[in-house]
């Protein structure tokens, strides 16, 4: 049977894919809208700032599902493959999950940034009590 560590896993990488549809879904259609031309010298500054907030707001989102979760991964596989990767480790992990995704909807539909602060600190302080549970499971 594989270690409970892993749902929490697959749920977050299927949440960051729930992510990248909704910045296209909205990226395109505000790039039709404002008839933007597309060059290949435009960088990635130019495109945010011919785009609405609220549309820059999803794509910001969806690379920050790429960065500090990564660690994340890291430490759940290493619980799993340390054979510790359930009973409170597994609750952690979907306490981050659950983190990171009321981080992704209040970034992407409202962004206010002291609320959005405060739900990653929270998520980081359980990511750092699933790093010391792996510490200890490996050391």
């Amino acid at each position: 049977m594989p270690s409970p560590i892993l749902q929490p896993v697959i749920a977050l990488v299927l949440w960051s894919f729930v992510m990248w549809a909704w910045l296209y879904a909205t990226r395109i259609p505000a790039i039709q809208a404002a008839k933007l031309a597309m060059p290949p010298e435009m960088t990635s500054a130019d495109l945010n700032a011919a785009l609405p907030a609220r549309v820059r707001w999803k794509a910001d989102n969806y690379n920050h599902l790429m960065e500090q979760p990564t660690l994340f991964y890291a430490i759940a596989l290493t619980l799993a493959f340390a054979g510790a990767g359930g009973g409170l480790s597994a609750g952690l992990a979907w306490a981050y999950v659950a983190l990171r995704v009321v981080h992704s909807v209040v970034q992407a539909l409202a962004n206010p940034i002291l609320l959005r602060f405060a739900i990653f600190m929270v998520s980081s302080l359980v990511l750092l009590a699933l790093a010391v549970r792996a510490a200890l499971a490996v050391f």
